[in-house]
């Protein structure tokens, strides 16, 4: 073997696997207040489209904060720093032709900025889940909004530490007003369209 390095011409392309999958890839975020109900949509999704025979893959706190994020806290740079990892690996996942639904607050437009560079802005799109903060803490059946109330919980998203709300969302839901169903195919016709779906 005179060449030990992998040849980058070498490699299955992103472009051959849409061609052989049908359809094209991309990093959906779904950006929102804890309680907002991101992950719910976001899994709700999933299964809808891995129904279709798609390739979804959700990628939220619980499968994060558990693996390549476990050493982060709550502080600014930690936060930056976990969106940083996520979107490294969100873009992976979307090179290997995967619908990548990612749930994660990330809390101010600076870090969503950055989560789209790295992914390339052609292949992200910025999901509003909108529901008002007394409806999250409503929602909220881990008393976390209590807690952080109290002071228990330092930097919480909504109460002691900002939620910059986007601007120009690509897509906005409201949890509030939209049962969950309505949500989803919301999201779902969404997707058809971006990854050209028929």
């Amino acid at each position: 073997m005179e060449n030990l390095h992998p040849n980058e011409e070498g490699l299955v392309s992103w472009q051959q696997r849409q061609e052989v999958w049908g359809y094209q890839s991309a990093v959906f975020w779904f950006t929102g207040l804890s309680g907002s109900g991101k992950s719910t949509v976001a899994q709700a999704v999933e299964h809808a489209l891995f129904e279709q025979r798609l390739w979804p893959k959700m990628l939220d706190g619980d499968n994060i904060r558990t693996g390549i994020g476990n050493n982060l806290g709550f502080t600014e740079n930690d936060r930056r720093e976990n969106v940083r990892r996520i979107a490294e690996v969100a873009k992976l996942f979307c090179e290997t032709n995967l619908i990548v639904l990612a749930s994660f607050i990330s809390p101010s437009r600076a870090i969503r900025s950055m989560a789209r560079d790295i992914v390339g802005a052609e292949h992200f799109y910025e999901i509003f889940v909108n529901a008002p903060l007394e409806l999250c803490e409503e929602r909220d059946v881990k008393g976390l909004y209590q807690k952080a109330r109290a002071g228990e919980i330092k930097n919480f998203t909504g109460i002691s530490a900002p939620y910059e709300a986007p601007q120009q969302p690509d897509l906005t839901i409201h949890t509030g007003k939209e049962s969950l169903s309505e949500s989803r195919d919301k999201v779902l016709q969404f997707i058809q369209k971006k990854v050209h779906l028929s």
